[in-house]
């Protein structure tokens, strides 16, 4: 089993980094996570170093290996973590982890199912798994520090509390609530105001 691989990128696909090591050329996918960071963990001659989680996807009839890549053994171990929960695989996973790691740990610690049903292919049930299946268990992964150095600030919680305080108002319930104004943040993080962000929830419930 590949279980580190130290080399040059010299193609970036769509999740996906081609490594040459020593003249051999590795596909080794990754959570958008790791791959925003990549440059940032160059050495001194442009090289960078993956841990990897080796595996083979079983086709109808062989079995094709694939290498998921990160940056370090934390990383690695999350992922070994979230692909334990029943239905997600480790491609499902490598698109699923499009935000920090320590962003999703922190959602998942508290439970809240409305972020999870941001990250791409999760659903309601999906979400709740993920919950049921981790809550109080990836505590630790919380502390990592894996954001993006392009990434936004986060949004105020004030206001996302007056974002809040209004939909109650207009009787919306609160896990809907929240789950629309976790869904408006993620399709537009340059919101600045409650009116901003009430008017991105509006126009996202108007494109369904």
């Amino acid at each position: 089993m590949i279980a580190r691989l130290k080399g040059k990128v010299v193609e970036k696909k769509d999740l996906a980094v081609i490594l040459d090591v020593g003249g051999i050329f590795y596909e080794v996918i990754l959570p958008a996570s790791v791959a925003q960071r990549l440059d940032a963990a160059k050495d001194n001659d442009g090289q960078v170093t993956l841990i990897t989680h080796h595996y083979f996807q079983i086709g109808p009839s062989s079995g094709i290996p694939v290498l998921v890549g990160f940056l370090n053994e934390v990383e690695k171990d999350f992922f070994l973590q979230f692909i334990s929960v029943s239905g997600i695989g480790p491609k499902a996973a490598v698109r699923a982890l499009n935000r920090s790691i320590a962003e999703i740990a922190s959602a998942i610690d508290k439970g809240d199912a409305a972020f999870l049903k941001t990250l791409p292919g999760i659903g309601q049930q999906k979400a709740r798994d993920i919950v049921a299946k981790l809550q109080g268990k990836i505590s630790r992964f919380g502390l990592i520090q894996d954001k993006s150095v392009s990434e936004e600030k986060s949004m105020p919680v004030a206001l996302r509390d007056e974002a809040l305080a209004v939909l109650l108002q207009l009787q919306y319930k609160k896990l809907e609530a929240e789950e629309m104004i976790a869904k408006a943040i993620a399709r537009n993080k340059d919101v600045k105001t409650p009116e901003e962000l009430l008017n991105e929830i509006y126009k996202q419930r108007i494109s369904r």
